[in-house]
């Protein structure tokens, strides 16, 4: 009777332990359409348009442009870019590229998908995606893994018939993340997200203010390393229910049913 109350107690903690990792294994939901997601498009880093993860932000320009955007991202997430660029009626075969560089703008290599295609002459559109891989809380200096902080897409012609330069097209980009949990947690962090301009600050501000110049206002919807919490902290509890249990089950294996000979 003790050891069938002492499972039903274990099982009952570990679905109470299960249940907050099942929450954030869901996708991140997207940013409300309320018409605010942007229209226009940076044509350097420090002039890049911000846009918020599960937003479809879209700009009109010419064909030889570099387009830029920026989004945050943060630790335990994996960023998929994907692009989406209208061609004129009438143009020759090009090819499009996306590219994803970090907060110190550092290229970030894809971890699969169509970084680069070539449209054929007069395709309507193509399509370019880049999956990155997961942010990490800490890494070495001398590595070049990514960290929670903003996140620079460039989207570009790289090979366009001059016949073709100057020509309208229209872009559209989105991004967004796959939580991936305590896989990718790892016994570190950072002092400040890579955020351009969080250190910097003006001599009239310091005389002023205690405010920062940051170069990026945009930032996770719960704010920086918001996913503190990871299966990892689940599977630490199953660990310790199990190893409970077999501590139960032992003692209730070996234990005597009588009393000893002699007494």
């Amino acid at each position: 009777m003790r050891i069938t109350r002492v499972l039903s107690t274990a099982l009952l903690m570990l679905g109470l332990a299960a249940a907050p990792a099942v929450a954030d294994s869901t996708p991140s939901p997207s940013a409300s359409q309320d018409g605010s997601a942007p229209t226009t498009a940076g044509t350097s880093f420090r002039t890049a348009t911000e846009v918020e993860q599960g937003q479809e932000a879209t700009a009109s320009a010419s064909t030889g442009d570099y387009l830029y955007w920026s989004f945050p991202a943060d630790a335990g997430q994996r960023p998929t870019v994907k692009a989406t660029v209208k061609l004129p009626d009438t143009h020759a075969a090009e090819s499009w590229q996306i590219d994803v560089y970090d907060g110190l703008r550092r290229r970030q290599a894809c971890q699969y998908g169509a970084q680069t295609r070539t449209a054929a002459a007069g395709a309507a559109s193509v399509e370019l995606t880049c999956v990155l891989r997961t942010v990490r809380a800490w890494s070495e200096q001398w590595a070049n893994d990514p960290l929670p902080g903003t996140y620079y897409i460039r989207l570009t012609a790289v090979d366009v018939p001059t016949s073709d330069l100057g020509l309208p097209m229209d872009a559209s980009v989105r991004v967004d993340s796959k939580d991936i949990g305590g896989s990718a947690a790892v016994d570190g962090s950072l002092a400040e997200p890579l955020v351009p301009g969080v250190a910097v600050k003006s001599q009239e501000d310091e005389e002023s203010s205690s405010a920062s110049a940051v170069l990026s206002s945009i930032e996770p919807e719960d704010g920086w390393a918001s996913g503190w919490w990871s299966d990892r902290w689940v599977w630490t509890a199953i660990g310790g229910a199990l190893a409970a249990l077999a501590g139960v089950g032992g003692y209730a294996l070996t234990r005597g049913t009588g009393r000893p000979t002699g007494v």
